[in-house]
């Protein structure tokens, strides 16, 4: 199965060993694009794939293919989507995104920006 997601959060990463050896998880929250006008999200678990999530940007689109595993514990059931592939949905946007840095923008002033005197231009302020 898939979908398009934009990656709304990185969670932190678990790591640990067991009988197998060592292993890595993280989950990362999308928000599923869709026709919907209430947005939908999905935590998608990324098992032993760290290099797959430091590619992530947080604010781009992705199509994420995933299995959906459901496992039962003291008689209770829970449910995983593993990912085992991400496409960026656009790649010139991921490449964008990593080299714009976030600036904040100035806040605005309720007074109006006067213009400034050149030599070759005159002021003209007149409102007509």
């Amino acid at each position: 199965m898939e979908f398009e997601g934009i990656v709304f959060k990185k969670l932190p990463a678990t790591s640990g060993t067991s009988a197998r050896g060592e292993w890595h998880r993280q989950d990362v929250v999308f928000e599923v694009v869709s026709q919907s006008p209430y947005p939908r999200k999905a935590c998608v678990t990324f098992f032993n794939k760290q290099d797959e999530v430091a590619r992530l940007v947080v604010g781009a689109k992705y199509i994420v293919s995933f299995d959906i595993e459901s496992r039962e514990f003291k008689e209770r059931w829970y449910t995983d989507l593993r990912a085992w592939k991400v496409e960026p949905k656009e790649a010139e946007q991921v490449a964008q995104a990593v080299a714009a840095p976030q600036v904040e923008a100035p806040m605005p002033t309720d007074e109006p920006a006067m213009p400034t005197a050149s030599s070759a231009q005159p002021i003209d302020d007149l409102p007509f």
